[in-house]
């Protein structure tokens, strides 16, 4: 497991654990992270085959195989045997929480997986939403990652109103910063072909404080790293105040009143760009 791997991870690509076929695709896709559901991807009927698979995958891979990291979406119901079978493999894993509602359950979680695992809770309820602060700061948290379509279908919202949903979004960038954790994951774009929408929603993320995104095709993989690059006027702009030697006291940079935080902002420019592989 590459905790490293997941708290930096711009992608995370879902794949049906009952495809088992799609898994080497999946992990050569280009993904920063690829998924393995055995929740909403996979039918009832096949739940347990699903498993298997999983398990068999995790146990042939070792805990220091290269390539992106894996996590593995568990299920709400029958949990506790599906982290049994997990913990089986013998080596730390990583495991996307649906529903998370409170640090309890993830605890719980944490206990039943190899020493070393970590959880990413998938916000996607009005209870986890209001308890998003606990949810951060449990034990073993690496990340959050917002769910917006069953938080959307919960409230009656429309999953594509982004200014009904900012307030929530709002409040997993605020509770993954008060907790010391990285910027939360956003939610899928279920647009599978069109490019322009997902960029539309990804850039929307950023804006919004965050660093990633769930994708549910390979296809979406590259627009969303794209989309989630500084703009050439933001690079401009961050280059502009870290190359003032600006940051002591307050100064001015091209008209612009620039302190300390606005030094960390374009700081922060930068190593999103850097982190991309752009100069």
């Amino acid at each position: 497991m590459s905790v490293e791997g997941v708290t930096t991870a711009r992608t995370f690509l879902f794949v049906p654990g009952d495809r088992p076929d799609r898994f080497a695709k999946a992990m050569a896709s280009g993904a920063d992270a690829v998924v393995l559901d055995l929740e909403d991807a996979v039918a009832p009927p096949h739940k347990r085959d699903a498993l298997a698979n999983v398990v068999a995958f995790l146990a042939e891979r070792g805990a220091d195989a290269g390539g992106p990291p894996v996590v593995v979406r568990v299920n709400t119901d029958g949990v506790e045997g599906e982290l049994t079978a997990l913990a089986g493999v013998g080596h730390p894993l990583v495991v996307m929480v649906p529903k998370a509602e409170s640090a309890g359950v993830l605890a719980e979680v944490r206990a039943l997986l190899p020493a070393g695992s970590g959880t990413i809770p998938l916000l996607e309820t009005a209870a986890g939403l209001l308890d998003v602060r606990e949810v951060a700061e449990a034990p073993g948290v690496l990340r959050l990652a917002f769910g917006h379509l069953d938080l959307c279908a919960q409230l009656g919202l429309s999953p594509d109103d982004d200014r009904r949903l900012g307030p929530a979004r709002f409040a997993l960038v605020v509770a993954s910063a008060a907790a010391s954790l990285p910027p939360p994951v956003d939610g899928v774009a279920t647009a599978i072909t069109d490019d322009d929408e997902t960029t539309r929603a990804t850039r929307s993320a950023v804006a919004s404080g965050f660093t990633g995104k769930l994708c549910i095709h390979p296809r979406q993989v590259a627009v969303v790293h794209e989309a989630l690059l500084p703009t050439g006027a933001e690079l401009a702009w961050a280059r502009s105040v870290t190359g003032s030697g600006a940051g002591e006291g307050a100064s001015s940079v091209d008209g612009e009143f620039v302190d300390r935080p606005v030094l960390l902002r374009a700081e922060a420019i930068l190593a999103r760009a850097r982190g991309a592989g752009t100069s």
